[in-house]
């Protein structure tokens, strides 16, 4: 078992960047505040961040971005509309889906911001010991 999990944590699944930092939002399933946290991991590894959403979910993206962008964290890349052919899982027919992807970088004091709200964190955690 410890083999699989090593070899699953070693496979490179795309020499493209944009895969291995685009977080695919969905409006039902993880609180807004979840994928924040989440960009800003991805900020922190891979220096940007494609946030991607089809549908109603597009405003949730756009929610996300602008949090980012308003707080200091990120500066806006890129933005890419489209719109993908999908099947109707109720009626079995073709339809068509909004999608929004929108590339965030970094900004010159990200990783200031980081470290002032991880240091933050140890203190309201009773971290280290000032005295």
């Amino acid at each position: 078992m410890e083999e699989i999990t090593e070899a699953v944590q070693n496979i490179t699944i795309s020499s493209d960047n944009h895969k291995k930092n685009r977080i695919q939002v969905s409006n039902t399933k993880k609180p807004l505040f979840f994928y924040v946290n989440l960009a800003k991991r991805y900020m922190q590894q891979h220096n940007d961040v494609e946030l991607s959403a089809l549908g109603m979910a597009i405003a949730t993206v756009v929610t996300i971005a602008e949090i980012l962008k308003n707080s200091g964290f990120a500066v806006e890349k890129k933005i890419m509309t489209s719109t993908v052919d999908m099947k109707d899982e109720s009626r079995g027919r073709p339809i068509q889906k909004a999608k929004i992807e929108i590339l965030l970088g970094k900004t010159d004091k990200f990783d200031e911001l980081m470290a002032a709200a991880e240091e933050e964190r140890e203190l309201a955690n009773g971290g280290e010991d000032q005295g």
